[in-house]
Formats: C-alpha cells, structure tokens, sequence
C-alpha cells in the first residue's frame, strides 16, 4: 500500500488550475495498476477537495484527516462545507485527531499527521512561505526534513492572490 497524502493552497488561482489537474491526475496514474494507492487529506477548501476528487474518480480509497477544532465552522463558504460533507461521506476511513488550543496548531498537526503516515507527499504550491502556522509551506518543510518525498504542482510564474 502507498499513501499519498496533500498539502496545498485553499485558493488556486484559474491560471494554476489546468497544470495542477493534470499533475494529479498522471501521479495517481503513474502510482496505479499494481500499486495499492490511499489518499491522505484533510478535505480542506482548494487542494485538498480537489485531490479528495480526483482520488476517488480514480477508485483510490480516501482517508479523511480532521484537524482537532470545530473544523466545519472554519471551512468558509456554504458550498465548500456542502463539498466536504460530500466528499467525507465518500471516504473509507476517518481519522478525528485531538483538540488543539488554535485553529492554527489544529492544521499544523493535521499536516505532520499527513506526513507522518505518507510515503509520498503532493503539494499544491506556489512556494512561497506559509501565511501562517500550519499552512503548506510549513508541512512541505517537514515532510523535507522528515524524508517524505514531495512532488510540487503548481504552473510556474503564477501567484496567489
């Protein structure tokens, strides 16, 4: 079994967006066939749906990571919370980790979980430094620091808002 977990943007800009499909799409191929592939991802606005849905169109299994804070409160937008539910109602299995005392150190756990139980680790980023604690620069860092191979996709010269 090979788990791929995600880290990536909430945001991605139009112009990133073909690049970052494509880039997913051909590494859950490439992973596919005789390899047993699990998703790892906190259904998160932007990156992580997104990886969640290409998971799944591709019948690889998805594991829901839940930060440990009143997550659906904080996802944003009513069709994003709707995309959430959706897509966990989809997932095989559900991890709930432990309360944190800021949202902030919630998705710095949830990302070091990620990539503490990953082989591989997708990131969608722009490569710039996190905007705060626990955003994906901070959990590409780690999985650097941890051994975690990481495969960046973003479409070069394109910047977040």
């Amino acid at each position: 079994m090979t788990r791929i977990g995600v880290t990536g943007h909430r945001t991605i800009p139009a112009a990133a967006l073909p690049a970052v499909r494509a880039g997913l799409r051909a590494l859950l191929h490439n992973h596919g066939g005789e390899v047993q592939l699990e998703a790892l991802t906190s259904l998160a606005a932007g990156a992580d749906q997104l990886f969640a849905d290409t998971a799944l169109a591709h019948g690889v299994p998805v594991t829901a990571v839940i930060p440990g804070m009143d997550y659906e409160a904080h996802l944003g937008a009513p069709a994003v919370l709707d995309a959430y539910r959706r897509i966990l109602r989809s997932c095989t299995d559900r991890v709930q980790l432990p309360f944190q005392p800021t949202h902030e150190e919630a998705y710095l756990v949830a990302g070091r979980w990620i990539v503490d139980h990953a082989d591989h680790l997708v990131a969608v980023w722009d490569g710039r430094p996190a905007r705060g604690l626990g955003g994906t620069g901070d959990v590409v860092e780690y999985a650097r620091r941890s051994g975690v191979p990481v495969t960046v996709l973003w479409e070069p010269g394109v910047l977040r808002d």
